[in-house]
């Protein structure tokens, strides 16, 4: 029996925010792999390690999390006014699966970087010195994502002192706009922004029960729940959770029925194909913890604490795109995350999460009757960890 030998295919391994994943250029894929399609998933697969039933991915360049099982695609842009086209992929750690239903927040941070060092920006746009502005189209859910990159000596600028909690080591700070955030969804509300049309909702859960709940999709679909209805603080960290089999078993029945009801799925069968969306998660007043870091994160330095789960896990931190939805949420009176917040208006909030701390900004209005919002801010920083080649089986 002969064997066909490895295929090596140029990628860059990045982190961006607090994730990492592999970066592609499209037209370095295989040619089958360069269209949508089994071939694709497959060698994405295959890049990061699954599916892996020991959940290691040692045989790949995944990290066995929901943060580092992941894979990027630019190409030039085919939309006009935008520089690159960012396609993301969140690979399923256990189960033969890509799911493309949603983009990264934090990877997004990465794409502006990678776009100008593979010189897939006009280098006459480039200062020598200063803020180069890229327009990203994410062509998971067709939005706009403007990254302002630090430029030193006409090159992507990576070191520097910004901090990010989540994030061991200090980097250059990449401020991210995301451009009118909210998602239309076709669930009860006909496209708005809250897909049943209510801030506010009644969400029956078998074995769980009937919970408040505020589904939006905005940066990406999520369903907020109050912690203290489902037993929880809201300043729990990732083993008080996923080392519960349970609590992670009630957590996806909620998601998956909350699914359902925003129109994403038509069973809540359907949930297990589509694990990247919708997110939970769960918020509470402002209560001082201890970050998994062990910093303390006192009442005093939060408006509110948010935990998310993440391909059915607890989140290290908080998702990039999650975090849009609760800055978009908090900036809307009424909904479960605004109350948490101690209510009112507010055009930017600081929430505790896992890791610590982050501020996201976020502009909501309401016109006949249906909220909007312009566009949601926050800064992350992004890195080249290792570029050169991937090699997977060519079979």
């Amino acid at each position: 029996m002969t064997h066909k030998p490895q295929i090596r295919i140029a990628a860059t391994y990045m982190r961006g925010g607090t994730s990492k994943g592999v970066f592609f250029r499209l037209e370095d894929l295989p040619a089958a792999a360069q269209l949508p399609g089994a071939a694709r998933d497959a060698l994405l697969m295959r890049v990061i390690g699954s599916p892996d039933p020991y959940a290691k991915h040692t045989d790949g360049m995944g990290g066995a999390t929901s943060s580092t099982s992941k894979a990027v695609i630019i190409s030039k842009s085919s939309q006009p006014g935008h520089d690159v086209d960012y396609l993301y992929g969140q690979v399923s750690i256990d189960q033969a699966f890509v799911d493309w239903s949603g983009n990264c927040g934090n990877l997004s941070t990465a794409v502006g970087p990678f776009a100008i060092a593979n010189g897939m920006i006009d280098s006459a746009r480039l200062p020598q010195h200063g803020m180069a502005v890229i327009r990203i189209w994410q062509a998971n859910i067709g939005k706009t994502i403007i990254a302002h990159v630090p430029i030193t000596d006409g090159a992507v600028q990576e070191t520097g002192d910004f901090e990010l909690d989540g994030v061991t080591f200090p980097a250059a700070e990449i401020v991210l706009e995301f451009i009118d955030p909210s998602d239309e969804g076709d669930g009860e509300g006909g496209g708005s922004m809250f897909p049943t049309g209510h801030l506010v909702d009644e969400l029956e859960v078998p074995g769980v029960g009937t919970l408040k709940v505020t589904m939006i999709n905005a940066g990406i679909p999520t369903v907020f729940v109050n912690a203290a209805d489902i037993g929880y603080s809201g300043t729990e960290l990732q083993d008080a959770i996923n080392g519960d089999a349970a609590a992670l078993k009630k957590f996806e029945i909620i998601r998956a029925h909350g699914a359902v009801r925003m129109g994403l799925i038509k069973d809540v069968s359907d949930a297990v194909k589509r694990q990247h969306t919708p997110k939970v998660a769960f918020v509470g007043p402002a209560t001082g913890y201890v970050s998994s870091s062990g910093k303390q994160v006192a009442a005093g330095d939060i408006d509110l604490n948010v935990r998310a789960l993440s391909m059915g896990k607890l989140h290290h931190a908080m998702m990039g795109t999650c975090a849009v939805a609760i800055g978009t949420a908090a900036a809307i009176p009424g909904t479960l995350v605004n109350a948490a917040a101690g209510g009112g208006a507010r055009t930017a909030v600081r929430f505790g999460h896992p890791s610590g701390t982050l501020r996201v900004g976020a502009e909501a209005a309401q016109s006949n009757g249906e909220w909007a919002v312009k566009k949601a801010i926050m800064s992350r920083s992004a890195r080249v960890l290792m570029e050169g080649f991937v090699r997977v089986p060519g079979a």
